[in-house]
């Protein structure tokens, strides 16, 4: 399978409104052109090919000029019920709004959207134990949430459908989407780079180191060869996965050649990484820089602001609901597409302290 691409703007409307069209928001007709470029404030010419495109699907049907589209069968664009299970990354009082909310977007298509009993890690990223629960499970689709290769070659492998949100699932038979963190990794390894690091550490969780780095890994670590840098284990630790294996991780870093900058995935370990170097009173940015890999609503009281990489959680959901959708009409939909994803500086990164 190719690799995912990016949405255009024209894709991501045909998206949506092939969305609103399945919930039968319009009824037998379509809003005009310009009704909707207001409404979705785009252009008028992205507007116009998306609908061009729901036209080559069948989906609308042109009645002629100053006419609206016709809803071709309407009363058939609300998909059958499917049971779908969410088999999300972290244990359910850890979960990320957008989770939340493409819960609520599915049950408002007319599904029925649950949360497994399990989470990933709580189930310890076990392949036979994440089995014996989706054979137990009365599913008839499932999304899973970051899983590890492993994980999401035994989900391809699987009669049963399933998709990807996030995780290793480049190249594999299995419909997915996630934000392109591997160009917003190198930009971000770039600017520390400029501002004079070259000591920079990459934390992240096992599932992205092995059994070989992510593409977002690669991309830190070509972009630090790219500048001269040598990289090894330093740059990219192993840790024991648990509360206590990161802080002694962060200890042995810090124990004899210090990284002058943090590449941090997940706010979850970024804020425990924060504590860790307000524990032993070493400044951000003064002595190191620090950058999350996502974005997070508690960063807006956060002084100085931090600096991470921001994507959009809506193209996310959104296709979720859409390959729901396909599925419950037996539609085989395994596209994996990737949105974009942007670095944003902040006050926790600085030029190296001389």
């Amino acid at each position: 399978m190719p690799e995912g691409r990016f949405l255009t703007i024209a894709e991501q409307v045909a998206e949506h409104l092939r969305g609103e069209m399945a919930r039968g928001r319009w009824g037998d007709t379509l809003p005009g052109l310009r009704q909707l470029a207001g409404e979705l404030e785009v252009n008028f010419k992205t507007v116009d090919a998306a609908l061009r495109q729901l036209e080559k699907e069948g989906m609308l049907v042109p009645q002629g000029a100053g006419r609206p589209r016709r809803i071709e069968r309407a009363e058939e664009l609300v998909p059958p019920t499917l049971r779908v299970a969410i088999l999300n990354y972290e244990p359910l009082n850890l979960i990320e709004g957008y989770i939340v909310e493409l819960q609520h977007l599915l049950t408002a298509a007319g599904h029925s959207a649950f949360f497994s009993d399990q989470s990933l890690m709580e189930l310890g990223m076990d392949v036979k134990r994440i089995a014996r629960m989706v054979e137990k499970s009365a599913a008839d689709a499932w999304v899973v949430s970051s899983g590890s290769r492993e994980v999401l070659e035994w989900f391809a492998a699987h009669p049963v459908p399933a998709f990807a949100l996030f995780g290793r699932r480049s190249g594999l038979p299995i419909a997915g989407v996630g934000p392109d963190k591997a160009t917003a990794y190198a930009v971000t390894t770039r600017r520390l780079i400029d501002l004079g690091h070259r000591r920079i550490v990459l934390l992240a969780r096992q599932e992205r180191r092995l059994p070989e780095p992510g593409a977002s890994e690669r991309a830190f670590l070509s972009e630090m060869t790219s500048h001269g840098l040598t990289t090894g284990p330093y740059n990219l630790p192993d840790w024991e996965e648990s509360v206590e294996g990161f802080h002694a991780g962060l200890t042995a870093l810090f124990r004899v050649t210090p990284p002058t900058a943090m590449i941090v995935d997940e706010v979850p370990l970024f804020f425990a990484t924060q504590q860790f170097l307000l524990n032993r009173r070493i400044q951000v940015p003064q002595n190191v820089s620090l950058v999350c890999t996502d974005g997070d609503p508690h960063f807006a009281w956060c002084q100085p602001s931090v600096a991470h990489i921001h994507w959009d959680s809506g193209p996310v959901v959104r296709r979720i609901e859409r390959w729901a959708a396909n599925v419950s009409r037996g539609k085989e939909d395994l596209r994996q597409n990737l949105i974009p994803a942007e670095f944003v500086a902040g006050g926790t990164i600085g030029p190296v302290r001389k």
